[in-house]
């Protein structure tokens, strides 16, 4: 998984009350248990935020005035991607987490959200560029830039589409100029002028609504879920009064790919279902086997790609799933399906 964030160096931006508004009211985050470097036994993702953002705070003061550190409350993105991700059944931590635990992100201001994700027990690359973070990244040693700071995001899209399955992305769109001029539906990009956005030089291309969804289709991707806050009916590319921004949960087609979902597979009473889903991308016609509790295997499905359910899954047993090309003669992926233990 890759996190994108773009949010602007400080201005006078009515988005993060934006922000707070469209939390209220929304349904209660799932209770998740912290791993075992956290303090504390079970509590929600935003109550987890809420309290590491405050932690983060008092070490950072520890050591600069507040002006040293990047403004804006990072960690209240997480959960609004929970609330995306719930709406389409999806949970956010397991999504995460995929089949290693590993996490980038790319944009990462304070690396708020790194420390956030190696408390739960991720393993978290950070990236960002030095000459252009905040503080200049101070202390940290890796570097990486952000959609609309960059001046080719069809390249970076397009090329995180070849090597993670998931991305969370959140960037600035508008869907009128400034003298009133309609961008929303078209596929169009503004370029801004180097003073013209927050006085900030790194500040390149604000997309509208509909170029940005192009854009996400075109380099490989398709949208999960999708939505936007701030000003969502005149929103410029620069004023920061008309401020909107998106955040939505995008999934790579350009990436082979063999999933489970869910992954142990919750069962009761009757067997369990987990859903198979698969993508050969450029090898072909594939065809996805099985073998339970290493028996012989047999065919469940096949195509190029698509999603199938299993629905026969038994506690105590252990399902094998296997993707190969259409002769059968390479194995492309694979992956273990179990059962929860209750």
């Amino acid at each position: 998984m890759k996190t994108l964030s773009a949010e602007p160096r400080p201005q006078t931006s009515k988005i993060f009350e934006a922000l707070g508004k469209f939390l209220v009211g929304s349904a209660p985050s799932a209770r998740i248990d912290r791993s075992s470097n956290a303090r504390g036994s079970t509590s929600s993702l935003r109550e987890l935020a809420r309290t590491k953002e405050q932690q983060l705070w008092e070490t950072k003061l520890a050591h600069r005035p507040k002006p040293f550190w990047y403004p804006y409350p990072t960690l209240r993105n997480l959960p609004v991607l929970e609330r995306l991700l719930a709406g389409v059944g999806l949970d956010f931590l397991q999504l995460c987490r995929g089949k290693y635990g590993r996490v980038a992100d790319i944009g990462a201001a304070d690396a708020d959200l790194a420390f956030f994700f190696e408390e739960l027990g991720f393993s978290v690359d950070v990236i960002d560029n030095e000459f252009t973070n905040f503080n200049k990244l101070d202390g940290a040693r890796i570097l990486n830039g952000v959609l609309y700071h960059l001046k080719n995001p069809f390249y970076i899209l397009e090329r995180l589409a070849q090597v993670t399955k998931y991305c969370f992305l959140s960037t600035r769109i508008a869907r009128q100029t400034a003298d009133g001029m309609p961008l929303a539906k078209y596929p169009v990009a503004y370029l801004l002028a180097p003073d013209e956005c927050n006085n900030d030089s790194t500040n390149f291309w604000i997309f509208s609504d509909e170029a940005l969804r192009r854009l996400i289709h075109r380099t490989g991707w398709s949208i999960l879920a999708y939505t936007t806050i701030g000003e969502t009916n005149n929103s410029t590319p620069a004023d920061p009064n008309h401020d909107e921004r998106v955040f939505c949960v995008l999934k790579s087609n350009a990436r082979m790919e063999l999933s489970a979902f869910p992954n142990p597979v919750p069962t009761g009473e009757k067997m369990g279902t987990t859903t198979i889903q698969w993508n050969t991308v450029d090898a072909g016609d594939g065809e996805v086997y099985v073998s339970i509790d290493g028996q012989k295997e047999s065919l469940f499905a096949a195509g190029r790609h698509g999603a199938a359910a299993a629905n026969w899954i038994q506690p105590g047993s252990t399902y094998e799933f296997r993707l190969y090309d259409a002769s059968r003669s390479r194995l492309l992926d694979k992956i273990s399906v179990t059962t929860a233990i209750e």
